[in-house]
């Protein structure tokens, strides 16, 4: 909406009332056609026939009318209609006290000028409290463009050049519609407040809020309370949005939510900035992301998540920076500097991630892992990799270190085979099943193997050896369990961190400490 637009949405208003202010600063003058019957005995001159007067600049018509010279009281009968500076004034009936400094209109009260309309069942106006008041279906409308104003009470005050519509407030200007409880009209400042449950919408956007701001002109203000926006395929909430409507670019502050419903995923945080003209979205402070993956749900912590959109602002990257850490049924992990990319759907992970599946702990320098669906396919262990796997009933671990790691996953979502380059070492403890008399399943470890090749292959069962294979001349040895040499128990740099695997999406926004075991 145009400033000078809004000045003669509000000038309607105001000249509506203000011609009601000027009746009692003059004096009456009659237009030919009408005639005074003087009624003596209370001081009151009846006007009847084509009643027409003047008074004050203003020109009014109607079927009667009574005037209280001394009291400077009117009273206007049946098809009132008042002409002044281009506004016309119509209602059924019209009353104005001069002491009192009142004037009140009811019966299908209508004003209009060459661009706007007005329509409402009564208006009040009382001067001396500077208010101005229409109740009962209020309407303003353009007659040159499609804008529009409905309402159940409208307050008016000149003296700040303030609006208040109340119940059921409706707006409509092009593809802007909003519906409010109360709302504020500042019109010198171009300003809408909402007081109460608020809608906004346009062609794309939609907004909810229960309280704030928003400047016509430059398509900018501020939501408060559970503010909602809804556009395209993203989703954003906040205890308090700033908003651009504009520009599609907005800021919240006190528990924020933003979805990408394309790739299905969600951001929480405290503070968070959303720009369409940036190509960004991102939540800090107490952050977690959910990625929903059918059946299942990725669940992401750092103290930033920041999604990085193209051109078309769809999101490509998921970058979390500081603290990370990601909960899946059947994977879990921590570490810093983190990328996933939707397009190949890979999670790469820096400095120093550790990686839980099931039974198994997972380390390296950077990790990467590949997605389908829900499911894991694969994960990449670079630089100083190994993998453990708990031996729970023997307190023991079976070991693998190399300098690369690739460990594929079964549809369970299990370390089925293992294929480790560049100084591989394994330490596994084979185990012998025996069948007791009574049906009980005996499992006794007959020993320490230590391997040392360049590349081998490994197939797993339950985190336990079933076959390896190697392509080089192995160096290896074997332990019986009595005869353990301490210095071949363990790969170099072991380290078993149960402490540190996220267990509950719920505990990964809580403070936490890194303690090892």
């Amino acid at each position: 909406m145009t400033k000078r637009r809004q000045k003669h949405f509000a000038f309607i208003l105001i000249a509506t009332f203000f011609w009601m202010q000027a009746l009692g600063q003059g004096t009456l003058s009659l237009l030919p056609g009408t005639q005074k019957i003087y009624a003596i005995q209370n001081g009151v001159h009846r006007l009847v026939g084509s009643v027409s007067f003047l008074y004050q600049g203003n020109t009014m018509y109607c079927d009667s009318a009574h005037y209280n010279e001394k009291a400077k009281e009117v009273y206007a009968y049946g098809n009132v209609h008042i002409q002044k500076n281009g506004i016309n004034l119509y209602a059924d009936s019209i009353f104005y006290a001069e002491r009192l400094k009142y004037a009140k209109l009811w019966g299908n009260v209508r004003a209009r000028d060459d661009a706007y309309k007005m329509s409402a069942d009564s208006m009040d106006y009382d001067a001396k409290r500077g208010r101005a008041i229409f109740r009962s279906s209020g309407t303003i409308s353009s007659t040159t463009t499609d804008e529009k104003i409905t309402c159940e009470r409208g307050y008016f005050y000149p003296g700040n050049g303030s609006f208040f519509f109340s119940g059921k407030v409706h707006y409509t200007k092009e593809d802007l519609d909003v519906k409010t409880d109360t709302l504020q009209f500042a019109y010198e400042q171009q300003k809408l407040y909402f007081l109460g449950q608020t809608q906004m919408r346009n062609d794309s956007t939609q907004i909810y809020c229960r309280k704030g701001w928003y400047d016509v002109q430059k398509e900018g203000g501020a939501l408060y309370n559970h503010a909602e926006i809804f556009q395209n395929n993203q989703i954003i909430k906040g205890d308090t949005l700033y908003i651009n409507t504009k520009t599609n670019d907005y800021e919240g502050r006190g528990a924020v939510y933003y979805k990408d419903v394309d790739k299905q995923i969600a951001l929480l945080g405290q503070k968070a900035v959303f720009s369409n003209t940036q190509h960004i979205a991102f939540v800090t402070g107490n952050s977690l992301g959910l990625m929903k993956y059918q059946n299942d749900t990725l669940y992401v912590h750092a103290d930033t998540l920041q999604l990085k959109r193209d051109s078309l602002n769809h999101s490509q990257f998921l970058i979390a920076n500081r603290d990370f850490r990601f909960l899946h049924p059947k994977l879990q992990g921590i570490g810093d500097s983190t990328l996933f990319d939707f397009t190949k759907q890979v999670l790469v992970i820096g400095k120093d991630p550790i990686l839980w599946s099931q039974r198994g702990e997972l380390k390296s320098e950077s990790a990467r892992v590949f997605f389908k669906d829900s499911l894991f396919e694969q994960i990449e262990l670079d630089h100083n990799a190994s993998i453990l796997f708990e031996l729970l009933e023997d307190s023991l671990y079976n070991q693998m270190a190399s300098e690369q790691i690739v460990a594929y996953f079964d549809s369970s979502g299990t370390v089925n085979k293992v294929n480790a380059t560049g100084r591989a070492w394994t330490i596994f403890y084979p185990e012998t099943k025996k069948q007791n008399n009574d049906s009980t399943l005996q499992i006794q470890r007959e020993g320490l193997n230590r391997l040392f090749a360049e590349k081998l292959l490994i197939e797993l069962k339950n985190g336990e050896l079933h076959q390896i294979t190697y392509f080089d001349q192995p160096d290896g040895v074997f332990f019986p369990m009595k005869e353990i040499d301490p210095k071949e128990r363990w790969i170099k740099g072991f380290s078993w961190n149960p402490k540190l695997r996220p267990m509950q999406p719920q505990l990964l926004r809580q403070d936490h400490t890194n303690p090892k075991d």
